[in-house]
């Protein structure tokens, strides 16, 4: 048996990690030594900068610049959270209509250039809706987690609520994460965006992932045995998950499974400058 070891692991809860952290799924020699962190993206500036855990879970966009900058991250092929992205830019109905066709011109706030929702959500927009975002205003209001990953020229930085701001005029539409603002007012952009997400599925037979699992350079140059370990024991959690009836995978594991998901992600990352170079799936382990 291999000598003990304990990693730190940074993860949300999902119905797919809950079994390992209640001590459902164990392994005989190594501990997991869980560190709760809530919203979950706080934890990927700690992680990119200063390697605050030996793994943890990260944002797909943020890994990308990671790896572009080499900040000594290794992706798993373990996804935490999937979802659909159709019904994340919002617009203020009082202040009149506004589709995808309207977008040029606006003023559109988001937390981070990099915020993968974001990177997802402009990619849609652009390639199925023939959005032109050379001539949107970008306002962002946070830095990216990599810091020499910038935001690209011509966006500017917002100061205040990025809710108050498109409530009041200064915006034209948002993009928001997993905290959607609950106001009447706020509408999605993309009309009907559930049947839209459904049509998107259908044309690509993949949920839109967010989120997966990287671990340190350092961990893995140490303890591979570990990495290795690791990744069967977060395999064993998944495996406690039924099947949904409707054949959706919102936490699709090995690189077979995420190979199509990176692929288009890191296409709508390049061509939104998110990277300096795209990276080739055979390349992101």
């Amino acid at each position: 048996m291999p000598a003990p070891v304990t990693l730190r692991i940074a993860i949300g809860d999902y119905p797919h990690t809950l079994p390992l952290k209640r001590g459902e799924i164990v392994s005989d020699w190594l501990t997991l030594d869980f560190v709760e962190v809530k919203p979950m993206h706080t934890a990927f500036k700690p992680m990119v900068r200063q390697h605050a855990y030996d793994a943890s879970e990260m944002a797909l966009v943020t890994y990308f610049q990671a790896r572009d900058w080499t900040k000594g991250l290794t992706l798993l092929p373990a996804a935490m959270l999937a979802r659909f992205q159709h019904h994340t830019m919002l617009y203020n109905t009082a202040r009149g209509a506004l589709m995808p066709k309207d977008l040029p011109g606006k003023r559109i706030g988001v937390r981070s250039w990099s915020q993968t929702t974001g990177a997802w959500l402009r990619g849609i927009l652009a390639n199925d809706y023939g959005v032109d975002f050379s001539t949107v205003q970008w306002v962002t209001f946070e830095d990216g987690h990599v810091a020499e990953a910038g935001d690209p020229p011509g966006v500017t930085r917002g100061a205040g609520d990025m809710t108050k701001m498109l409530i009041g005029g200064e915006l034209d539409a948002a993009i928001y994460g997993a905290a959607m603002p609950d106001d009447a007012r706020l509408r999605s952009v993309i009309p009907n965006p559930e049947q839209a997400a459904q049509d998107w599925y259908a044309r690509h037979k993949l949920v839109p992932v967010n989120h997966m699992v990287v671990v340190t350079d350092e961990f893995k140059r140490a303890r591979p045995d570990a990495v290795a370990e690791l990744y069967r024991l977060l395999e064993a959690a998944r495996r406690t998950v039924p099947p949904r009836a409707d054949g959706m995978d919102l936490a699709p594991f090995g690189k077979d499974a995420n190979r199509a998901c990176l692929e288009l992600l890191m296409g709508y990352a390049a061509q939104q400058k998110l990277v300096r170079r795209p990276t080739a799936f055979e390349e992101m382990w």
